[in-house]
């Protein structure tokens, strides 16, 4: 990915402001997730003697019963919840230490394994540098969220952040997306500039804006 605003000759109008997506966007995600998943299963089968074919069959109904049962929210991401009830399906019922420890392994090996896109911070100085505000919208827990911002050492590159948390519904529902506008003081038709992943969570939803 190569991020580049010093040949101004190609942008016709500045915008006001620049929302960003994190997950994916800010970082490649997908093998990050799969090293902290691998990390957790090898750990579940240390301390509670279960395989790790097994574990993740239990994990992926985890998911699916926490996803259905709280929707579009913050809180159907949390690895928290999903490796509860993952030790749980296992016929093992609760285990808050364990569930704890899970999370945290999970969390612990997802950050050593992430790494900023090439050039990211030198865009976000390039934004900054125009005059140009932006924010972070994005789902999952405010928690989670800032932890992977200071680990980037982006804590203070944007001006603002919302989590879908915070809003209280995930994208691509617009009350994210209108909590950031809010924030970032702009008026409807103010030019605003999304970059995300996902072509219906976040082009999508901004596009609603």
């Amino acid at each position: 990915m190569t991020l580049e605003l010093r040949d101004t000759s190609i942008i016709k109008e500045f915008p006001k402001a620049v929302i960003f997506d994190t997950d994916n966007t800010l970082y490649p995600y997908h093998y990050s997730h799969q090293q902290a998943s691998l990390a957790v299963q090898q750990k579940a089968e240390k301390i509670l003697g279960i395989k790790q074919s097994r574990f993740s069959d239990a994990l992926t109904i985890s998911k699916r019963e926490i996803k259905e049962r709280l929707g579009e929210t913050a809180s159907s991401h949390s690895r928290l919840l999903y490796f509860q009830r993952t030790i749980e399906l296992l016929g093992l019922k609760t285990q808050i230490m364990t569930t704890l420890d899970l999370e945290q392994t999970y969390w612990r090996t997802f950050l050593t394994n992430s790494q900023l896109f090439p050039e990211m911070h030198e865009f976000l100085y390039d934004l900054r540098a125009h005059g140009i505000q932006s924010a972070v919208v994005t789902d999952l827990t405010a928690q989670i969220q800032f932890r992977k911002l200071v680990y980037f050492g982006l804590h203070e590159a944007f001006d603002y952040i919302v989590t879908t948390e915070e809003a209280g519904a995930d994208k691509p529902n617009p009350l994210p997306f209108q909590l950031a506008r809010s924030k970032l003081g702009l008026e409807k038709g103010d030019n605003l500039w999304m970059i995300g992943d996902h072509p219906v969570k976040d082009i999508q939803g901004a596009k609603k804006l």
